[in-house]
């Protein structure tokens, strides 16, 4: 049994994997020993290895308790082995969720070009090319950072939130801004897939993030979401480097 941590930007992800596959996945908004205990009181299991990986402080307590009561844990960062290629400049400035959803894209669609769109409180939009090779990408605010940013730096739009239905256009202020916010997303991530679509041949696309699934239905093109790409990730680096 494996144990994969994903400290984000707003939530932690916990996912228990047994034989490659997720046992339980649980987000929380602050990751303490108890926390991982009732996991593992709930499944019946203690880890033998454990990953953990961040972009954000890593509580010192929880860190110590998985190297103290794991076999094998292995803290990811840009010094460690993966089995793709990192082609990014700055590779120690490479978020490692970036990293890790792409070494995840090449186990799900090996040999393909990959276009890999992670929608949280960032956008992330990073391109993995057939030979395995991490090339980069970009960086912008997401949907919940916009709608605040709307908020904040006006003195009268309301604060407000993805709306399960979007018109095309708004016919009063809370629309305008839904409208404005959702369709200003879903038509920036068409224009990044026709452009990736392109220059790279038989392109695939995968969405992952909290917001995946919500944005890969409003999309022209096929999509393969999953919100757990980046646990899955993490969990294939803690299988490459404990077998090499």
């Amino acid at each position: 049994m494996n144990l994969a941590i994903d400290i984000g930007n707003s939530l932690t992800k916990v996912a228990l994997f047994d034989g490659g596959q997720i046992v339980e996945t649980v987000r929380t908004e602050q990751l303490t020993i108890d926390f991982l205990e009732d996991i593992f009181h709930r499944n019946g299991v203690k880890p033998t290895k454990a990953v953990l990986a961040s972009v954000a402080d890593v509580p010192e307590e929880v860190e110590r308790y998985l190297e103290e009561h794991t076999k094998e844990y292995l803290r990811v960062t840009y010094r460690t082995k993966v089995p793709i290629k990192n082609l990014y400049a700055t590779p120690k400035t490479l978020g490692i969720d970036r990293l890790a959803a792409a070494v995840a894209a090449t186990t799900i669609y090996p040999g393909c070009n990959i276009l890999v769109v992670d929608l949280g409180t960032a956008i992330t939009i990073d391109i993995v090319n057939a030979s395995g090779e991490f090339l980069g990408g970009n960086i912008t605010l997401g949907a919940a950072g916009r709608f605040r940013a709307l908020h904040e730096y006006t003195a009268k739009l309301p604060l407000l939130a993805k709306p399960d239905e979007v018109a095309s256009f708004g016919n009063d202020t809370t629309t305008a801004i839904q409208s404005g916010v959702v369709t200003g997303i879903v038509y920036e991530l068409e224009s990044y897939i026709a452009n990736a679509a392109a220059r790279y041949d038989d392109l695939k696309i995968i969405f992952t993030g909290g917001d995946a699934n919500y944005f890969a239905k409003r999309m022209k093109n096929a999509i393969f979401a999953t919100g757990d790409l980046v646990v899955f990730g993490l969990n294939t680096i803690l299988e490459y480097n404990a077998k090499n």
